[in-house]
Formats: structure tokens, C-alpha cells, sequence
């Protein structure tokens, strides 16, 4: 596994430590976590597993009313 190295000023460092500390994960974890997620271009595993799996109510679109007249653009 490969080891990046990255400077922030100590204020910053230290709100990040507390961030990491509040997930219960080590700050490496953390920035990796944050790493992974802002890079990945893929669906998370089972993802699409979800669709259809809502058991409460039946979710119903309420009505809409007219559309607004608008100009035209010129």
C-alpha cells in the first residue's frame, strides 16, 4: 500500500485529529476514507440492491397546479 505525505497548518491538523476521532478512526483511516470517496468514480458495492426495498408507505408525487406563463426568450 502506498504512503502519501501531506502538510496543513497545526489549526487545521488539529480539527481534522477530532474529526477522525469523532468516526472512531485513526486519522490515517480517516484521510483515506476521505481520499477514496472524492476520487472514486463507482457505485458502492450493492448499491443498486436498494431500488424497490422501501417498505413504508407508498410514495405518491402531490399534485403540481399549472405552470407559470413565462416570456419568451428573444
Amino acid at each position: 500500500m502506498a504512503q502519501l505525505h501531506c502538510y496543513v497548518p497545526d489549526e487545521v491538523a488539529k480539527l481534522f485529529q477530532q474529526k477522525a476521532k469523532h468516526v472512531h478512526l485513526s486519522v490515517s483511516k480517516y484521510l483515506a476514507t476521505l481520499v477514496k470517496n472524492e476520487i472514486c468514480t463507482t457505485w458502492p458495492d450493492n448499491y443498486f440492491d436498494l431500488f424497490g426495498s422501501w417498505e413504508g408507505a407508498p410514495l405518491e408525487r402531490p399534485e403540481q397546479g399549472e405552470y407559470e406563463q413565462r416570456q419568451e426568450f428573444k
